[in-house]
């Protein structure tokens, strides 16, 4: 995890599937434990996001609350459209780079 002022970063690279999403969330969840002002989650290296990985982004969305802004950068269709499909692009700001999800 990386710190860019009050934001905290989160790269995450491979598949995000039932096998891995378990460590996914755990990281998301350790990120949030710290309360930064902002966690960028980066999917830019995931080449496949399944419905155990969205689970984990909707814990960590509901985790975050009110204190933390969750933003995702989904560059690549096998990560914006799973968001987009479930509805989650309406409910987790979903930024096409991480420049747009680190900006105010």
């Amino acid at each position: 995890m990386e710190k860019h002022g009050e934001a905290a970063v989160l790269a995450v690279s491979g598949d995000i599937d039932m096998v891995t999403a378990p460590e996914f969330e755990k990281a998301l969840m350790a990120a949030l434990r710290d309360r930064p002002e902002r966690l960028v989650v980066d999917l830019s290296g995931v080449d496949f996001l399944g419905s155990a990985g969205l689970t984990a982004l909707v814990a960590a969305h509901q985790e975050a609350g009110e204190r933390t802004s969750l933003r995702v950068v989904a560059e690549s269709n096998a990560t914006a459209r799973p968001l987009q499909l479930t509805g989650l692009d309406q409910e987790i700001t979903v930024c096409r780079n991480r420049p747009e999800a680190l900006a105010d």
